[in-house]
């Protein structure tokens, strides 16, 4: 087969900055390659438009337009325009559903959308009032598709309620990762009491309530630290330009002595940073499934996660992770301190975790379910 992905993301030293989503898509890419099969990536939105081939993918860079009017309809239909004419030898495109990029493009080809997490998904598991515009983009983008993957149950389950759409054209397919990336020979080496967040600062990811947590946990356990890792954001609440600057303010004087911010970094040096530190914590508030909390899982970390929702296929609570309320910051500072003061159980739980994702999470078992999905769309 020969699938397509229209994109805004994709992690590439030519490309603009990309996230979880374009870390999940190019995992699957090289998987998709390594089983035979051609990719074609269309990266929109770039500084410049390019079109060449490596590692068996042909990448186009399409380069971000800009309209003095009704810009949202002649930028999607410029995209479609250029993406139908390299169609001929593709059988199946994919996109995402955030900002409903398909909206008014008709493509040539079977569209197939996977939720990697729509304006309307997190307005709602944020109970944000979101811009009516967007949600007429979005849901005019996937009333384009034929059908519909999602990495978690309820990523899926929730985004099909939200665009009426019929829920036999979901497939659940969990993001995958390229293990044999994924090693650590010396699991019992870290940082003592060094805990570890990585995601943009941002209000959904929880960092306002683990500013809180560790305001408390470090009254307790004078030794731990805490580093946080990616981009800085505004803050949709306060409209302030940084929420690295209000996370800040909540901190008492004691804990600022112990927080370290080390911005967006480059991708092959988080592994690094994830093996120093004692425990990963990730109280996120809105998320499909959360890349890093598998990363982690798979280094034989020790993480404790939110319990909202999608985490509950990621993680087994006191099996293989530990889970809680973003809320519920006492928790949070009791299960840190179970896990500072008892490396039995830090060892039980990440290798627990490495085994999770060996089972769930390893892309050259979830690429052929991908594949088996593209193919049953392509025969209809």
């Amino acid at each position: 087969m020969h699938i397509a992905f229209i994109t805004p993301e994709y992690p590439h030293d030519l490309t603009r900055a990309s996230g979880g989503m374009g870390t999940s898509i190019r995992n699957l890419v090289h998987a998709i390659v390594n089983t035979g099969n051609e990719v074609t990536l269309f990266i929109y939105g770039q500084d410049k438009s390019d079109v060449f081939t490596e590692d068996g993918i042909v990448f186009h860079f399409i380069e971000k337009q800009n309209y003095p009017f009704l810009g949202f309809y002649r930028h999607r239909k410029f995209i479609q325009n250029y993406v139908n004419a390299y169609t001929a030898h593709i059988d199946i495109l994919e996109a995402p559903d955030w900002t409903g990029i398909t909206a008014f493009m008709n493509l040539n080809k079977p569209l197939v959308i996977r939720f990697h997490g729509s304006d309307t998904y997190f307005c709602h598991i944020e109970k944000r009032k979101q811009k009516l515009k967007n949600k007429w983009f979005e849901k005019l983008g996937v009333k384009k598709a034929k059908a519909f993957i999602a990495p978690t149950n309820f990523a899926g389950e929730k985004s099909m309620e939200l665009f009426n759409l019929p829920k036999d054209k979901l497939k659940i397919i969990h993001y995958g990762l390229e293990l044999e990336k994924f090693n650590n020979t010396n699991p019992d080496e870290f940082e003592e009491c060094r805990v570890l967040n990585i995601g943009t600062l941002i209000r959904k990811k929880g960092v306002f309530q683990l500013i809180e947590s560790f305001n408390k946990l470090v009254e307790i356990e004078p030794k731990s630290t805490l580093v946080f890792i990616g981009a800085d954001s505004g803050d949709v609440k306060t409209g302030s330009t940084s929420t690295w600057e209000l996370m800040k303010s909540k901190m008492t004087v004691n804990a600022a002595a112990h927080i370290s911010y080390l911005g967006k970094i480059p991708y092959d040096q988080v592994q690094g940073h994830i093996k120093r530190a004692h425990v990963c914590v990730f109280p996120s508030l809105a998320e499909t499934l959360g890349m890093v909390t598998i990363e982690s899982m798979a280094l034989k970390k020790a993480v404790v996660n939110t319990d909202i929702g999608w985490a509950q296929d990621l993680i087994d609570h006191g099996v293989n992770g530990f889970m809680h309320h973003p809320d519920n910051c006492d928790a949070y500072v009791s299960t840190i301190k179970t896990l500072f003061e008892d490396q039995e159980l830090v060892n039980q739980i990440g290798q627990a975790g490495r085994v999770k994702t060996e089972q769930k999470f390893d892309i050259n078992k979830t690429v052929h379910q991908n594949l088996e999905f593209y193919k049953n769309i392509y025969s209809q």
